[in-house]
């Protein structure tokens, strides 16, 4: 399993930071694929590896311009992963709202008015915890019959 820490980077795009765009892209993007490329040749044939995606490559917001941009492509390299692999699976969880320290670069009352707010919205009337999502990476990790595939796990954020 992949997964980066570090807080999000958003700016619209006329005050963006390349550098710090890069970066971001470096551990996001780069730092999944070597670790896939180091982990592949030692999993077994039955072996699982599961990425993170984000709910903003499939319903973006100003500002996200970087962070939707990875989100894509970190679901394209999954599938193409999948097929290059395979008989290793590569699949992807892309949660939505979650409470964790992705959100650390907002102050504490702008960041739980945006959880009230996103849990307002959302169709299951909450904002995930971590343990919610990582029933998903679990199930990618046990489920033998399937690859290529990105499961978004946002409490149907994308429908509204």
């Amino acid at each position: 399993m992949y997964t980066a820490g570090e807080e999000l980077l958003l700016a619209p795009l006329a005050e963006l930071d390349l550098g710090k765009a890069r970066e971001f892209f470096d551990v996001r993007y780069w730092g999944a694929l070597a670790a896939v490329q180091a982990a592949s040749g030692r999993l077994a044939r039955d072996g699982s590896i599961v990425l993170t995606s984000g709910a903003a490559g499939h319903r973006p917001h100003a500002g996200f311009v970087i962070g939707g941009s990875v989100c894509a492509a970190m679901e394209a390299v999954a599938r193409t992963l999948a097929i290059e692999l395979a008989p290793i699976r590569v699949n992807v969880v892309t949660p939505g709202f979650v409470d964790t320290g992705l959100w650390s670069n907002l102050p504490a009352e702008v960041r739980q008015q945006m959880f009230r707010e996103a849990a307002a919205r959302l169709p299951v009337g909450h904002v995930a915890e971590p343990a919610e999502i990582a029933e998903h990476y679990l199930s990618f990790m046990r489920g033998r019959y399937v690859t290529g595939q990105s499961l978004i796990v946002d409490g149907g954020g994308v429908l509204v």
